[in-house]
């Protein structure tokens, strides 16, 4: 990629939705000419077709259309992308509207005619509400802090927007996702996008280290503490002094320790093993698991005030199964890197092996996709990575992508079935939540031979 293009890429997106095209077209051309990239939509129904390839970084709308109108627009993209920075631009402007617009999670509310000077004011602080700020004081790359996050799923740019948002705080985040999605990455990421970048990150999997040298690990000791303590001994709390720490698998933690980390977090100080004295620290805390920490807490294996300190916000990273459109973007960023480090000539994957790359369920998400690019690279022959390769290196039977009228009709039995299960089998009431008529519903129900009776029986 040419440094032109990078600049191009980085650029702030802001899509125009408006049903007045003279003033589509005005506001497109100023807001090109400040340099953003600019998309325009001649209705909200337009505007929602752009947003999964277009990726805006901030919304303006018109209030007023035909057909769904800006406020329920707003409410539209907020259910997808709920870090999304909506400005409502309207020549029927109210203080009542307004109230109502911000309430329901618009950034902000100006009525035409605006002022150009203020409209750019207004889209630079959501810009820097989103975390996509128009300048770095560091002098990087907008995108320097994500360079390692390697997607264009809307998924997960979606996350990425809540993660830089979250970056700029010293609010506790936890971070919760199956094994091998990239929960450490992650982690990274919001200490290289936060004030804490300069300082030390440091890293500690809760899990693989026994019960006695975890307290040690993340407390330090001093000399004589206990035997083998041969000498003073600096805790990972110290060591990140003023950066981050990252628990890895929170949940694996044992109960003991975990109330040691409490008062320590409320606190803000520590006390080595072996010591009376206390250290005061600075450090922000980033923890991270697979398991289900609600369902540990009822189970008495996790505790109900560490769990509030450490989940103040909470990231979801998908699993790889629900972000495809990844997969070759990593398989070939894999694929590089690997190559770099060997004296192989491989230049990329054969088409069959994409679609089975893309096919494969994935149950070890971004880390079994780089197990098995690996594979393939250390017996690949040929410059290029054959089908039967990467079906070799997966071992399992690639998961069936359905037809569309496949995925249509396995929708539609499952949406029915929802519905008799909440209505105890009464059509009359599903129908109605279906906004169907009884005829009509009773011909859906034929089709996907489903029939009422049969969820009577659960009613209590």
């Amino acid at each position: 990629m040419t440094h032109s293009k990078q600049k191009e890429s980085t650029k702030q997106r802001i899509l125009i939705v408006d049903d007045d095209t003279s003033l589509l077209e005005i506001l497109s051309m100023r807001l090109s000419s400040t340099g953003y990239k600019v998309a325009t939509a001649e209705s909200a129904e337009s505007a929602l077709a752009h947003l999964p390839a277009f990726r805006p970084h901030v919304v303006l709308t018109d209030l007023r259309m035909s057909g769904m109108d800006g406020m329920a627009l707003s409410q539209v993209i907020h259910k997808q992308h709920s870090g999304l920075p909506i400005i409502i631009l309207t020549a029927h402007g109210s203080i009542p509207e307004a109230v109502t617009a911000i309430k329901e999670g618009v950034f902000s509310f100006l009525t035409k005619p605006f002022d150009s000077k203020l409209l750019l004011e207004h889209i630079e602080k959501a810009l820097q509400l989103s975390g996509h700020p128009q300048t770095s004081e560091t002098g990087e790359e907008p995108t320097e802090w994500r360079k390692n996050i390697i997607c264009q799923s809307p998924i997960m740019e979606e996350l990425l927007s809540q993660t830089n948002m979250v970056a700029a705080s010293d609010t506790s985040v936890f971070i919760h996702g199956e094994t091998g999605v990239g929960k450490e990455v992650l982690a990274r990421a919001i200490h290289n996008a936060s004030p804490r970048r300069n300082k030390p990150f440091v890293d500690i999997n809760c899990c693989v280290i026994p019960e006695a040298l975890l307290e040690t690990e993340l407390f330090g000791h001093c000399k004589g503490a206990f035997t083998g303590a041969l000498q003073d001994k600096q805790g990972l709390f110290q060591a990140a002094n003023g950066g981050t720490l990252f628990l890895d698998e929170i949940g694996d933690m044992p109960p003991q320790l975990q109330g040691k980390l409490l008062r320590v977090l409320q606190e803000k100080q520590i006390r080595p093993i072996g010591t009376t004295k206390t250290i005061p620290i600075d450090v922000r805390i980033l923890s991270a698991s697979h398991r289900n920490l609600e369902e540990g807490i009822e189970a008495g294996s996790f505790r109900e005030d560490l769990y509030y300190r450490l989940l103040v916000v909470t990231l979801e990273v998908p699993p790889l199964s629900k972000r495809r459109e990844d997969i070759p973007l990593l398989a070939r960023y894999f694929l590089d890197t690997l190559v770099q480090r060997s004296s192989k000539k491989i230049t990329g994957f054969s088409p069959q092996a994409i679609k089975l790359l893309i096919a494969a369920p994935w149950p070890g998400n971004v880390r079994q996709l780089l197990n098995v690019v690996e594979q393939a690279v250390t017996l690949s022959t040929s410059p290029i990575i054959s089908a039967s390769l990467i079906q070799k290196a997966i071992r399992e039977k690639p998961e069936e992508i359905p037809s569309f009228s496949g995925a249509r009709d396995s929708f539609e039995r499952e949406y029915l079935i929802q519905l008799l299960q909440m209505t105890h089998g009464n059509v009359s009431h599903s129908a109605d939540i279906a906004k169907r008529n009884r005829t009509e519903f009773y011909k859906l129900l034929n089709r996907h031979q489903l029939d009422p009776s049969l969820f009577r029986s659960s009613k209590p």
